[in-house]
């Protein structure tokens, strides 16, 4: 469906449409993907290039309007213009009442970022963006090496798949049982002031972590989800831990449904551990986890979780509620939702690019805002980037998290603004509570 077809409007997928509720001045639901380059940015040229990408993603030119039963997106013709980067990160991009794209290009130093509002797009759709963009500003950047134009990414959608809601495409309209999930501990101390969050990256081998991985026969994203959870626990009060550990983990639906959107196509599982009767080594975190990643990574599960959340916006009833009365509902749901996890961890992947722009990029990185703890996973050569956001003051299960790592053996690159004494082992019972 496109915006011509619909004379200029366009409706939000499923899974967007909790978005606009829930966005807040301490949860903004942005999130940035990084192409840190070897070479400064010449913001000349990414202006251009940014026009030329946008002649293939169209959808991104929209902005978001209130309507009397759900929200919509609208086509626009507001000018999307390069800026360097003078914000934190993550600053509102849908604000009621004001018309604004729905995205940003900034750049710094070395580094271009794509922040996008989450209703736009999933983590896909916004890589699919931020690689074309670069393709096309390197394309101007070294002309001598890009004869015929830019390179080709590996994404060759037509513009109806990228238009494509497969939310609506894949809903069966079977009915399935309703599948209760028990509330997790949650997380508590000061926040930062003025609704800040904390980010903190640290560069990982991706054959030092596979081979961790493979010591334990589990996958990267299992490995890394529990050591996640082994660095949560640490900091979590003994008598919190009559709950489970729980981690959300966004899955990219396009694995296990034929799809090229350039929209939202993503669902979430909750996979966690019991630490008050299970045993807090790592190896026992990574069974209980292999078996809840292989309960729930299934075709069937998730058709049936994408089901009931379709189900629900297609209940005649819910349709006839006006948007006014809606907003509240979705966001005690996304509420209710959040205390089913604890923490949430997001692998993006592999980032695949040409062999033509290999030489010019040294990493990708994503982050998103967030009202827990999140760790987000992107990698691209042998570079894999772990970007934690964080609301809180302490620092300390980030600390715990690459400090497991370190003991393992794993060489870590901090940011600058990381102390070195983060990369000193952890304690044979648990970690240190003072920073050395």
């Amino acid at each position: 469906m496109s915006f011509k077809k619909n004379n200029g409007w366009q409706r939000l997928d499923n899974a967007a449409k909790i978005f606009p509720s829930n966005s807040t001045k301490r949860d903004t639901k942005v999130f940035r993907f990084c192409c840190e380059l070897t070479e400064p940015v010449d913001p000349v040229l990414l202006q251009p290039a940014l026009e030329a990408t946008l002649e293939s993603f169209p959808l991104y030119r929209a902005v978001l309007k209130r309507g009397l039963f759900w929200y919509y997106f609208e086509q626009s013709d507001l000018p999307a213009t390069v800026q360097p980067e003078l914000a934190a990160p993550c600053q509102p991009l849908y604000i009621k009442g004001q018309k604004n794209l729905l995205f940003a290009v900034t750049y710094y130093r070395c580094r271009i970022n794509l922040e996008i509002y989450h209703a736009l797009t999933d983590g896909t759709g916004a890589m699919n963006m931020l690689q074309l963009l670069v393709s096309h500003y390197l394309a101007l950047r070294h002309p001598e090496d890009f004869p015929h134009g830019r390179a080709a990414i590996p994404y060759d959608a037509s513009m109806a798949q990228r238009m494509d809601d497969s939310f609506y495409k894949y809903y069966s309209g079977r009915r399935h049982p309703r599948q209760k999930e028990p509330n997790a501990c949650q997380i508590s101390g000061s926040r930062l002031a003025e609704n800040r969050i904390r980010v903190t990256e640290g560069v990982l081998s991706v054959r030092q972590l596979l081979d961790l991985a493979h010591q334990y026969d589990c996958t990267l994203t299992i490995f890394l989800t529990a050591v996640f959870l082994q660095a949560t626990s640490w900091e979590i009060p003994q008598k919190a831990l009559k709950k489970p550990v729980v981690a959300s983990v966004p899955v990219n639906l396009r694995q296990y449904f034929h799809s090229q959107s350039a929209r939202n196509f993503f669902g979430v599982i909750n996979v966690g551990y019991d630490f008050l009767h299970g045993s807090d080594q790592l190896a026992a975190i990574i069974a209980s986890l292999k078996a809840d990643f292989a309960r729930e990574l299934t075709r069937e599960k998730l058709e049936q979780r994408m089901d009931s959340f379709g189900a629900l916006e297609r209940n005649p009833f819910i349709k006839l509620v006006p948007l006014s009365l809606k907003d509240p509902v979705l966001h005690l749901a996304g509420w209710a939702s959040g205390q089913k996890n604890t923490v949430a961890i997001s692998n993006v992947g592999k980032v695949k690019l040409p062999p033509a722009l290999q030489p010019y990029v040294r990493l990708f990185s994503v982050f998103v805002s967030t009202e827990k703890v999140q760790v987000c996973l992107c990698s691209c050569g042998d570079a894999l980037t772990a970007s934690f956001t964080s609301p809180f003051a302490s620092t300390e299960i980030e600390k715990n998290f690459f400090r497991i790592l370190t003991g393992m053996g794993a060489a870590v690159q901090l940011d600058c603004s990381t102390p070195d004494s983060w990369l000193l082992p952890p304690s044979p019972t648990g970690p240190e509570k003072e920073v050395p």
